[in-house]
């Protein structure tokens, strides 16, 4: 016997309206977790300068300004930014590298 494919017949069911489904929709947005911006809040508490080199950033240049999380965990982003460094890209990629180089001169260069 073959499978049907025939559509299911809807539930029953008071029918919403429109404005019914707006504010359903409005109501599960608000009940989401907000996501965490721990970059605005790292730029408020430690400002625009990259804490390696020093180099002051504006408002034209601020999306080159990073946050290094100092113990390389990015889901430990405490309210006090203990965690956080604000570095810009090429502090950062250095950063990165350093701890690549040590692995490797250590011969842990295992996956991770």
């Amino acid at each position: 016997m073959s499978p049907s494919f025939r559509p299911r017949a809807p539930r029953p069911g008071p029918v919403k309206t429109q404005e019914e489904l707006d504010e359903m929709v409005r109501r599960m947005k608000g009940e989401q977790k907000a996501p965490d911006n721990y970059r605005e809040r790292s730029l408020k508490l430690h400002g625009w300068i990259c804490a390696k080199c020093g180099r002051e950033f504006d408002l034209a240049n601020l999306h080159l300004l990073t946050v290094h999380h100092k113990d390389g965990n990015h889901n430990y982003n405490p309210p006090d930014g203990s965690n956080w460094e604000n570095l810009c890209v090429y502090c950062h990629d250095d950063e990165h590298s350093r701890s690549i180089l040590a692995d490797y001169l250590r011969g842990d260069n295992r996956k991770k």
